[in-house]
C-alpha cells in the first residue's frame, strides 16, 4: 500500500477500541498465559518495557514495518525477532518515552520524527517477567536506519501487504524455555518465523489494520 494512503487511514485507530487480549491469545504459545499474567499483577514484581510498532514509507513510498533480529546472547530473547524497544529506565518520563528512546538507540530513528498514534494492549512475558507495552507509531519519511551493533543482528523491513497476507500466518514446532517440541502459531515474514509475544502484538495490530485499511 502507498504510504500516503496508509497515513490518511491509520489515524482512524486513535478512536477505535483495542481488539485486546482475545486477539493476542490467538497467537499465544501457551494456554496458561492469562493465568500467569494475573499472578504477575498480584505479585507486582514484574519489570516494565516499551516497544514501538513503527510504520514508515520505503524509498518507493510503499508502507513498511520495521522489526529487528536480536543478537545471540545468554538470555530468553536471544536470536529472536522483535520490535525496537526495551526496559523502562529511571530517566524515562513514561513507558512511551522508553519505547521512543530505545527505538532511537536500536534502529536510529529520531524520537521527534515519530508520531505515536495509540498505546496497544500490554502483554506479559513469563520467562523474563516483563510487562511489555506496545505503541503504534509512524514516521513520514524514509528512515536512514542505524542498527545498534551490540543489540541488533539484522533489520527486517516488512512490506505491509506481506504482513496483512493471511498466507503468512503459520505454525512452527519449537523448543522453548518452558516446553520441548511444541507447535506454536507464528508469522512467516521475510523468511523469519515470528512467534511468542511479538506475534501476539502483531496480531492485534493486524486486526486494527483490517478495519481501517
Amino acid at each position: 500500500m502507498n504510504f500516503h494512503d496508509f497515513e490518511k487511514r491509520i489515524v482512524k485507530v486513535t478512536k477505535m477500541e483495542l481488539p485486546g487480549e482475545s486477539i493476542q491469545h490467538k497467537m499465544a504459545p501457551i494456554e496458561r498465559l492469562q493465568e500467569l499474567k494475573n499472578k504477575a499483577r498480584e505479585k507486582n514484581t514484574a519489570k516494565q518495557a516499551g516497544v514501538m510498532v513503527l510504520f514508515y514509507p520505503s524509498e518507493a513510498s510503499k508502507t513498511q514495518l520495521i522489526l529487528i533480529l536480536r543478537k545471540t546472547y545468554k538470555g530468553v530473547h536471544s536470536a529472536q525477532v522483535g520490535f525496537p524497544g526495551g526496559k523502562l529506565e529511571d530517566d524515562d518520563d513514561s513507558i512511551q518515552d522508553a519505547a521512543l528512546r530505545e527505538t532511537e538507540e536500536e534502529v536510529g530513528v529520531a524520537r521527534e520524527t515519530i508520531s505515536v498514534l495509540k498505546k496497544l494492549t500490554e502483554i506479559y512475558i513469563p520467562p523474563s517477567n516483563f510487562f511489555v507495552h506496545p505503541f503504534l507509531g509512524i514516521t513520514t519519511t524514509n528512515p536512514q536506519f542505524i542498527p545498534q551493533e551490540a543489540e541488533v543482528e539484522a533489520l527486517i523491513e516488512v512490506d505491509l501487504d506481506d504482513f496483512m497476507d493471511a498466507a503468512n500466518i503459520t505454525t512452527q514446532t519449537l523448543t522453548t524455555s518452558y516446553a520441548t517440541n511444541i507447535e506454536v502459531p507464528a508469522f512467516n515474514l521475510n523468511g523469519h518465523i515470528v512467534w511468542g509475544a511479538t506475534a501476539m502484538m502483531l496480531n492485534e495490530v493486524r486486526e486494527l489494520l483490517k478495519i481501517v485499511l
